[in-house]
């Protein structure tokens, strides 16, 4: 995850309610669920105030912080679940952003204890990779932080268990797009397998190849799904295959016979 500049104060705050109106428009969020933030410097961020609606904030209601949790400048209290995000940044340097939201069909998976992890999109595959689950902890509690630490090296979403998602970046962008592709892998996931019920997944080359456009990309974590080889044609499948077919052909001759 290549890092670029920190932003200013004023470009990080009007970012995050930017994005706070983006997640609240794609109904990512109900009420006031959901938090941002933004890292700034080494050991501070700004993040969003509690009991606000990410779609009705103001860049003088955001509250700056350090990585330990004291509040450095505002006039409102952040979120309790900025735990979260605080631990991230202390597990992962590279992160820049964190976006936490419920966006309601990857939460789904979060409340069944699915993981995303089946590869059926090459997209997904690349810029956003499997998704595991976090186990289930009491938003706002220390438990929350200890379910994601895991993960924060690795990969670069998690479901959290009965809750709704966290997605992080090396930008804000960055990290809000993850959550908008988690959204879209979870909706094509359940269409696929539950609607339609056929998904054809990437086989292993295909995977490899993918994984490779990842890397030349500078992404180096998302894990890898797992795959099944590509199903080499065998004998046995030829001679069912040219049985079939005489069958067939006997089957087409015997109707004409009998219609003449």
């Amino acid at each position: 995850m290549a890092t670029a500049k920190y932003l200013s104060d004023f470009e990080a705050k009007k970012m995050i309610c930017e994005i706070g109106d983006r997640i609240y428009k794609k109904n990512f969020v109900a009420a006031n669920d959901g938090n941002i933030s933004v890292k700034v410097g080494d050991n501070t961020i700004w993040t969003t105030p509690t009991g606000v609606s990410k779609g009705f904030m103001r860049p003088d209601m955001m509250v700056k912080m350090n990585l330990d949790g004291k509040i450095l400048q505002g006039k409102m209290k952040p979120s309790s679940e900025v735990k979260m995000h605080l631990r991230a940044y202390k597990e992962n340097t590279e992160i820049r952003s964190v976006v936490h939201a419920h966006p309601p069909v990857a939460t789904s998976f979060a409340i069944a204890g699915v993981e995303l992890n089946r590869p059926i999109s090459p997209e997904a595959v690349v810029l956003l990779g499997t998704v595991p689950i976090a186990e289930y902890a009491t938003p706002g509690t220390e438990e929350v932080p200890e379910s994601i630490a895991p993960y924060c090296n690795t990969h670069n979403a998690v479901l959290l268990a009965n809750h709704g998602a966290l997605t992080w970046g090396k930008d804000i962008i960055e990290a809000y797009y993850r959550m908008e592709s988690l959204e879209h892998y979870a909706l094509m996931t359940m269409y696929s397998t539950n609607i339609i019920q056929k998904t054809n997944e990437l086989n292993c080359d295909q995977i490899s190849d993918l994984m490779g456009i990842r890397s030349k990309l500078g992404i180096h974590s998302g894990g890898t799904p797992s795959c099944q080889p590509e199903r080499q044609e065998t004998k046995k499948d030829v001679d069912i295959e040219a049985i079939v077919a005489a069958v067939t052909q006997e089957v087409i001759g015997k109707l004409q016979e009998r219609r003449n």
